[in-house]
């Protein structure tokens, strides 16, 4: 890591032709990646992302400036070329002293993957394998594989902040093909936390994820086409939770609130959701896959409620939007590594539960679709509207399900079917997964109990 000394000299380097903030992130990561294709293994590497970024706040635009260097020497010539491109003169610099911030660690590891032997390693993947092989013949292909992540970042600046993190990720994917000669369908299933091995001692079965990808694939086989039209959905907890994150989630980070391009800019305190609908992005859930114990700013995480009773309190913020909406930052300002200047992004994200019944929700809809899984989708964070895949949909008739459909997707707005929630769950859970935006990819969790939309477009056959 860095010391002290190096990272003033680089900072005050940084600020030497003038800039109102200057910011160093270090970035030392372990990267473990194992895939077993048709029962043998593919692909066992380990990578070590290394480097640094030097940002520097010219009034309020930013200058990033990155480097794999990260000899004093190289990490000068990094800030030097930051402070190049500065144009608000401030005199000739500052002299700037850091202050160490410890924080508390939340996610304590017990068994680093990197300690676990490879057989061993191996073996949880190819009992993933033989557990979805097993659900049916008709299951033609699985793919599963064992991710780790040891990232190690320190974070200094020039308002005297010196602090670090280490984040550890572990996730286990699995996929499956089912297929009866003449056409596939998928099933997959990717849990994940902020742990060691310990993840498939305390919350990950690799035979139950096996066997969940292969019985949504073999199930999606035999169904008939989702017709289209306007009904009823009731969607289901966990990844069902990727609608609220895509269609409402980034539309209330900063950084589409504060250039006006979000449908939610300026609507703190109003009404934005039916009353039953309470949304919270939260950092500070132990073991979580989008956790942390700072943000890549060095910022403290938060549990940050966003939508309570239907009104909206509160966006996501990272420090330099936060400048420039005067508002304080969240612990939301999130990087995929040190190639990346940091923005506002989400983290564990989720519609909290509520007290409504789940079988109740499906008796008392009439006609519709139970979306079971979500698959991908998209979404215009300016003005809400979304395209998502069912990946595992089923027939409601009468309140009723009575077969399983595919090819159903949902398509709507934010805005509306935030409106057009009248049923909460009691349980929430939730899905993990991995969020591309300005500032690369972050692990993030999605989450919601099930719910159900009163109205909502269906696409179909």
């Amino acid at each position: 890591m860095l010391s002290e000394s190096i990272c003033q000299a680089v900072l005050a380097r940084a600020l030497r032709g003038g800039g109102a903030f200057a910011e160093i992130f270090f970035e030392d990561t372990r990267v473990f990646d194992m895939t077993l294709r048709s029962g043998k293994i593919e692909r066992a590497a380990v990578s070590r992302p290394r480097g640094a970024g030097i940002r520097i706040y010219d009034d309020l635009r930013s200058i990033y400036v990155y480097t794999c260097d990260v000899t004093p020497d190289g990490l000068l010539r990094a800030a030097a070329r930051a402070a190049a491109a500065v144009t608000e003169s401030r005199g000739t610099g500052r002299d700037i002293t850091l202050h160490a911030q410890a924080h508390d660690d939340i996610h304590p590891v017990r068994t680093s993957v990197f300690d676990v032997p490879a057989q061993r390693r191996a073996d949880m993947l190819r009992a993933a394998d033989a557990a979805a092989r097993a659900v049916s013949p008709r299951i033609t292909q699985v793919t599963c594989g064992l991710l780790a992540r040891e990232q190690r970042v320190l974070i200094a600046n020039s308002d005297g902040l010196y602090t670090g993190d280490t984040r550890t990720y572990t996730r286990l994917t699995c996929s499956a093909i089912a297929s009866d000669g003449a056409e596939n369908q998928t099933g997959a299933d990717n849990p994940g936390a902020l742990m060691g091995f310990e993840l498939f001692e305390e919350r990950v079965d690799p035979e139950a994820s096996g066997r969940k990808a292969a019985r949504t694939a073999v199930t999606m086989l035999d169904a008939p086409y989702a017709n289209a039209g306007e009904m009823p959905v009731v969607i289901a907890g966990g990844f069902g939770g990727v609608i609220f994150h895509e269609a409402c989630g980034h539309s209330l980070e900063a950084t589409s609130v504060e250039p006006g391009m979000s449908e939610f800019s300026g609507k703190l305190g109003t009404q934005i959701a039916a009353p039953c609908v309470t949304a919270i992005d939260d950092g500070t859930m132990p073991f979580e896959w989008g956790s942390e114990n700072i943000d890549d700013e060095g910022t403290p995480t938060t549990r940050l409620v966003l939508i309570e009773n239907g009104v909206l309190k509160n966006y996501m913020i990272d420090r330099l939007n936060g400048l420039k909406m005067g508002m304080a930052p969240t612990g939301s300002g999130r990087r995929e590594g040190y190639a990346y200047a940091p923005t506002s992004r989400m983290r564990n994200t989720f519609i909290a539960a509520g007290s409504d019944d789940e079988e109740e929700m499906i008796r008392t809809m009439g006609d519709g679709l139970y979306a079971a899984q979500m698959g991908g989708g998209s979404v215009n964070p300016a003005t809400g509207e979304f395209n998502f895949s069912v990946r595992e949909g089923y027939l409601v008739r009468d309140g009723r399900i009575v077969s399983p459909v595919r090819g159903a997707s949902l398509i709507g707005k934010g805005s509306e079917i935030l409106m057009r929630i009248d049923r909460v769950g009691r349980e929430m859970t939730m899905g993990q997964g991995m969020c591309g935006s300005r500032s690369g990819s972050v692990p993030t969790n999605v989450g919601q109990p099930t719910i159900r939309v009163s109205r909502l477009t269906v696409g179909g056959k």
